[in-house]
C-alpha cells in the first residue's frame, strides 16, 4: 500500500511539477515543490531495491547510494575533485556537509533506473558472467551519463540550480563534470555486481517501473530544454536514449525467445 501511495504521489507530482517548471509558473514560495519531487524520486529508487531484493540488502543499497554520494558531491562543492568546481543556487532542503540530502535521493533514483537498464540488457544478451559483468558495469554508467546530459544543461543554463567556477564546451559545463558522472556510477555500480547483480529481481512490476521514471524524467527535461532551445542537448540525449530503450526492450524479447 505505501509503496503504491509513494509512486501515485509521484505521477502527480511530476505532472504538476512539469507544467510548472517548463511554463516557468513555479512562485518563490513554492519552491520547496523541489525539495519533495526529489525525495519522492529516491523513494521510489529505494522501495525497488527493496521490492527487488529485501529489506536489508535494499536499505543496505539505498544508505550506501544516499551517503556515498553525497560525500562525492561534497568533494566537488567543497574542493572542485569531483564534477568540476561548483555551488548550489538553489535550496533543495536541508544539507549534510554542505550538499542537500535530496541530492543523495536523486542519485538514487538514477543508480536505481540505470541498474535495471544495465542489468536487463547485460543478462539477457549474454551468457558468460563475465561478458555480463563487464557489459552492465559499460551499459549502466553510460545511462547514468546520458541522463545528465540533459539534466545538467536545463538545472544550470535554465533553472541556474547550481553554477561552475569553471567552464566547458557543453553548454559551459566542464567536461570533467561527465566524466565523474560515468566514475561516480561506475562504483556504485560495481557495489551492485558484489551485492545484488546475480540475484533475480523479485518484482517485475518494480523494474518496469524504474525503466518508466528514467524515461519519464528524461522527458520533463528535453521538454524544459525545448523552451529554451537547447537543442543539441535535446537532440544528443534524446538519441542516446531512445537507443538505451530499444536495445532494453531487444534484450527483453531475446530472453522470451
Amino acid at each position: 500500500m505505501f509503496s503504491q501511495l509513494i509512486f501515485r504521489l509521484f505521477i502527480f507530482w511530476y505532472s504538476c511539477g512539469l507544467i510548472l517548471l517548463t511554463f516557468a509558473l513555479l512562485p518563490p514560495w513554492l519552491e520547496w515543490a523541489n525539495t519533495v519531487f526529489l525525495l519522492l524520486t529516491g523513494l521510489l529508487g529505494a522501495i525497488f531495491f527493496v521490492k527487488a531484493y529485501g529489506y536489508f540488502i535494499g536499505l543496505v543499497i539505498s544508505f550506501v547510494v544516499v551517503i556515498g554520494t553525497i560525500i562525492a558531491e561534497w568533494f566537488g562543492v567543497t574542493y572542485g575533485i569531483l564534477f568540476g568546481h561548483y555551488f548550489y543556487n538553489a535550496d533543495f532542503g536541508p544539507k549534510i556537509i554542505d550538499v542537500p540530502i535530496t541530492i543523495g535521493f536523486a542519485w538514487l533514483m538514477v543508480i536505481a533506473t540505470t541498474h535495471v537498464i544495465g542489468k536487463t540488457i547485460s543478462q539477457h544478451l549474454f551468457i558468460q558472467k563475465w561478458k555480463q559483468i563487464g557489459m552492465y558495469l559499460t551499459i549502466a554508467p553510460i545511462a547514468a551519463v546520458v541522463m545528465d546530459l540533459i539534466l545538467d544543461p536545463v538545472a544550470y543554463k535554465v533553472k541556474q540550480y547550481w553554477e561552475w567556477d569553471g567552464t566547458g564546451l557543453y553548454y559551459g559545463i566542464p567536461i570533467t563534470n561527465f566524466i565523474d558522472w560515468f566514475i561516480v556510477s561506475l562504483f556504485l555500480h560495481l557495489i551492485l555486481v558484489f551485492l545484488v547483480f546475480h540475484r533475480p529481481l523479485h518484482s517485475t512490476t518494480w523494474a518496469n517501473r524504474m525503466v518508466l521514471l528514467y524515461a519519464l524524467m528524461i522527458t520533463m527535461f528535453i521538454i524544459i530544454a525545448a523552451f529554451a532551445m537547447l537543442w543539441f542537448a535535446i537532440g544528443l540525449s534524446f538519441v542516446c536514449t531512445i537507443l538505451l530503450l530499444v536495445l532494453y526492450f531487444y534484450s527483453l524479447r531475446m530472453s522470451r525467445v
